[in-house]
């Protein structure tokens, strides 16, 4: 194996750090660079789309684990597929769909493998219908700091410690999973905007059980009377009578298609995201979304994955980077929402990208992010002045409300407010020491947070 050391960030593209990157092409090699780790650990990366600095390792390894990238076994008729940890969703995606199945669970990109699904127990626009990913993984085998490959299932301890863990209790190497089935590629799709952000909240409340998948954009530049205004979006999948007769689609009704503009500059310029242009973004979406629109269809890589179509999107934000700030509060800490996005819209964040989403019941990972409730992400400019002790002082509003930050999203939070966060956090730890307790997996998050 090759091994060169190189600068790694997140796709926020903050706080860089270098560390020796390693490429395992099979298991044994996997197992021979966790041997060979060295004093600093290591930690499995797979597409590099955690946003903070979890698959970071200063002066540590990394192995680029998208090398194990085959898929075993299908079953066509039961709906499973075992395949190696290396492989994105994206491949699945193109190798299942012909087939009539989907993947159980997909975030905002189709860019993430199966092994980083797992680590942070990813979640998506159906979380309140079908749970986060884990819920759906059957078994996956897991290489552990002592060298074993352990076959690990629902209901363990090391299940629900690795469902969520970050990558720190090992590097999983396969996984079998169960899948959705679909009648065909697209989505039925219904649009309407809501007037401010109470009304975004009743209308998700109401209808939110009658569609498997909703999300709502926010424009957080939006004060006053329509503070948290919205665009909201629901959808299914369509069946195949949904599709009209003698068209392209009823033609190649499971035809997996995307589109692909030109990649954003690698050089930008810091001051592209300011509240006038972004304002301007923001009005301009607003208004062009339909007051009230029903069972559109829509390609779903275009649904599930629209800024997938812009490689390298992340540069938009210059070279400062950007931090993706995402946490969830519980029913009934509807105010803590309410307040947190007063503070946003009064502060001026420029950020196009806001979403929030309704969880469903919690799932069984120690460190999983989703729990009943409300989510908000936001795209923030990583060099907005004062942008560390504002988010901070959010932090303490998520911790005593019960709530939580994202730890695939996180890259800044104080160690000190994790333990409120997450109460198995002990559980976790203690697991671990056991398991590894010379620390071979480590990753930069795990330092700052004492994982």
């Amino acid at each position: 194996m090759l091994a060169e050391t190189v600068s790694v960030t997140g796709w926020g593209r903050t706080a860089p750090t270098a560390a020796r990157l390693i490429r395992p092409r099979t298991y044994e090699e996997a197992a021979a660079a966790v041997r060979s780790c060295g004093a600093r650990g290591g930690i499995a990366r797979g597409l590099g789309r955690a946003y903070g600095d979890a698959a970071q390792n200063a002066g540590g390894a990394v192995l680029d684990m998208t090398g194990l990238d085959r898929i075993h076994a299908i079953d066509a008729a039961g709906g499973t597929v075992l395949c190696d940890a290396g492989v994105s969703l994206h491949r699945l995606m193109e190798v299942l769909l012909p087939l009539g199945w989907f993947v159980p669970v997909t975030p905002g990109t189709r860019q993430v493998t199966v092994g980083g699904a797992i680590g942070a127990d990813i979640h998506g626009k159906n979380h309140h219908v079908a749970g986060s990913f884990s819920r759906h993984v059957l078994s996956f085998e897991l290489l552990t700091a002592d060298g074993t490959v352990r076959t690990v299932v629902p209901g363990t301890p090391l299940f629900d410690a690795t469902t969520g863990g970050m990558g720190l209790t090992g590097i999983v190497l396969t996984a079998t999973l169960r899948l959705q089935p679909v009648q065909t590629a697209l989505m039925r799709v219904d649009t309407e905007r809501a007037d401010d952000l109470d009304d975004l909240m009743a209308r998700l409340t109401r209808t939110d059980h009658r569609c498997r998948y909703s999300v709502a954009w926010i424009d957080l530049l939006a004060r006053g009377a329509v503070t948290g205004r919205a665009v909201l979006t629901r959808g299914d999948h369509a069946p195949l009578d949904a599709l009209p007769e003698g068209g392209r689609a009823r033609r190649a009704p499971l035809a997996f298609r995307t589109s692909r503009l030109p990649a954003a500059p690698a050089f930008l310029p810091d001051g592209l995201l300011s509240r006038t242009t972004v304002g301007l973004f923001n009005e301009l979406w607003y208004r062009r979304a339909p007051r009230t629109r029903t069972t559109r269809l829509q390609h779903l890589t275009a649904f599930f994955h629209p800024l997938d179509g812009v490689p390298h999107w992340n540069r938009v934000y210059g070279r400062g980077g950007f931090v993706q700030y995402q946490f969830v509060v519980g029913e009934g800490r509807e105010e803590t929402l309410r307040r947190i996005v007063r503070r946003l819209s009064d502060r001026r964040c420029p950020s196009f990208l806001a979403v929030l989403k309704r969880f469903g019941p919690a799932d069984p990972g120690w460190l999983s992010f989703p729990a009943p409730g409300w989510t908000l992400a936001v795209d923030i400019p990583a060099s907005l002045p004062g942008l560390g002790p504002f988010l901070d002082e959010l932090d303490e509003e998520v911790a005593a409300a019960g709530g939580r930050v994202y730890l695939a999203k996180d890259a800044r939070l104080r160690p000190d407010l994790l333990a409120a966060m997450y109460p198995r956090l002990d559980d976790f730890r203690a697991l671990r020491a056991e398991l590894d307790p010379r620390g071979v997996f480590m990753s930069d998050l795990a330092r700052r947070l004492d994982l």
